[in-house]
């Protein structure tokens, strides 16, 4: 039972004007004007469209290669010159019809591969990261906000902890003494061991007002079971909130997961990382600037585009709860 639109503009309104009451009723449903809304934002479709051609990147890696005709594990030693320290032979980073994005200096793999290789391991880790601390925060969030008591009081010292630790050298430290097998699960684990309190934080915050409210007041007096008030009185009406924070979530871990291999403690190689191509990228930037360029264009742009996305979405969720 979620919060009909019409009572709570209705309880807003001093006075009770029944012809405002009227012309409320008569309002379209809101997630229509939210989709049509966000159809025509250029910046949330342009960011979308972006972050549908990574997901299809990574989802068609193995098959992307196969056009391309590199692996990314491959080496071709024929792209590079060793009279000249090893630096790709031709313009731009060896960029070429055989190397679409050049090959790494030194080593004279395929940048395109390994970038899009690096695109499955940056979504792996940020997506399934996202969906388990969404999962614990919620779940961690409403069970402290509707039972209070000592189980709110266990879990916000639980909270409390974690977010009082330096999350990045605690990851560091962490990682750097487990062993390096299953590291892309390790990542998901230790990232969302230290970013679930944050939405776990705001869901108990407003679950704190919901549990107030006539409609859970009814539920509770009408026999439902604490279960059933949880998940579905009071769940529901915290989904925009939950979308929004998952959202402006993704852009925080794909940039951890990167910094992460960038320091050395993330994914092993040879195993392709965005983040890890930056840092094996840096002794080079002098001679070949396109091995740093193209491998940090790709992850800013992500980044970007999922900031930009969980962005408009607020906004525009923002807008429409004002309009109503």
């Amino acid at each position: 039972m979620t919060i009909p639109s019409t009572v709570i503009e209705v309880e807003a309104t001093p006075g009770g004007d029944p012809v405002l009451e009227e012309s409320l009723e008569s309002r379209p449903a809101s997630g229509r004007k939210l989709l049509r809304g966000f159809l025509t934002d250029v910046p949330a479709m342009l960011s979308l469209g972006y972050i549908v051609l990574i997901l299809l990147m990574a989802i068609f890696a193995p098959l992307i290669v196969l056009v391309s005709g590199w692996g990314p594990y491959e080496f071709d030693q024929t792209a590079i010159d060793p009279n000249m320290g090893a630096i790709p032979l031709g313009p731009f980073g060896g960029i070429s019809a055989e190397h679409w994005f050049g090959v790494e200096p030194g080593s004279g793999r395929d940048i395109f591969a390994r970038i899009a290789y690096g695109a499955r391991v940056s979504m792996t880790v940020a997506l399934s990261a996202t969906f388990l601390t969404t999962i614990l925060g919620v779940v961690f969030g409403l069970l402290a906000g509707y039972f209070g008591g000592w189980i709110d009081t266990a879990i916000s010292r639980v909270m409390e902890f974690l977010m009082a630790f330096p999350a990045l050298i605690f990851m560091i430290a962490i990682l750097s003494a487990l062993p390096s097998d299953n590291r892309i699960v390790l990542l998901v684990v230790v990232i969302s061991l230290f970013g679930w309190p944050y939405l776990a934080r705001i869901v108990r915050s407003q679950t704190l007002s919901l549990k107030e409210r006539e409609f859970v007041e009814s539920a509770r007096a009408s026999g439902a079971s604490g279960a059933h008030i949880i998940f579905r009185e009071i769940l529901p009406n915290l989904m925009s909130t939950i979308v929004v924070m998952a959202t402006l979530a993704v852009p925080g871990y794909i940039g951890t997961e990167a910094g992460l291999s960038f320091l050395g403690v993330g994914v092993v190689p040879p195993t392709p990382s965005w983040g890890q191509m930056i840092a094996a990228a840096a002794p080079w930037y002098a001679v070949d600037p396109m091995y740093f360029l193209i491998p940090g264009t790709f992850l800013f742009l992500l980044v970007l585009s999922f900031t930009t996305l969980g962005d408009r979405i607020r906004a525009l969720i923002g807008s429409s709860e004002v309009r109503a």
